[in-house]
């Protein structure tokens, strides 16, 4: 902004920590106190953030709960053979099933 630029989003990734079972340790409080203190969206990346695709869904939910204006999920169809990224990743199915849900 300081530049000029007002094509600016906030992505909250989480922050890494001790914690060995996710791969950062993710806010949900800092997406409404980012929200309180700031007039920029906030995009909530809980694939980089859980790093498990099972903890991704419920981890979306709460982030959306908490006020955040999108969401960055991957998705492949075979996590299992991507190149990067397939542990955090969903399948085509799952994915849509938490795009309803939302």
């Amino acid at each position: 902004m300081y530049g000029g630029s007002k094509k600016i989003i906030l992505c909250e990734r989480g922050i890494r920590t001790f914690e060995p079972y996710t791969r950062d340790t993710f806010d949900i409080s800092a997406i409404p106190l980012i929200k309180e203190l700031s007039h920029l969206p906030v995009i909530a990346d809980t694939s980089y953030a859980t790093g498990k695709s099972p903890l991704v869904p419920p981890v979306a939910r709460a982030a959306i709960a908490a006020g955040a204006d999108g969401l960055i999920v991957k998705v492949h169809p075979n996590p299992s053979r991507a190149l990067s990224d397939g542990p955090q990743s969903l399948t085509p199915d799952r994915f849509y099933r938490l795009y309803r849900e939302i």
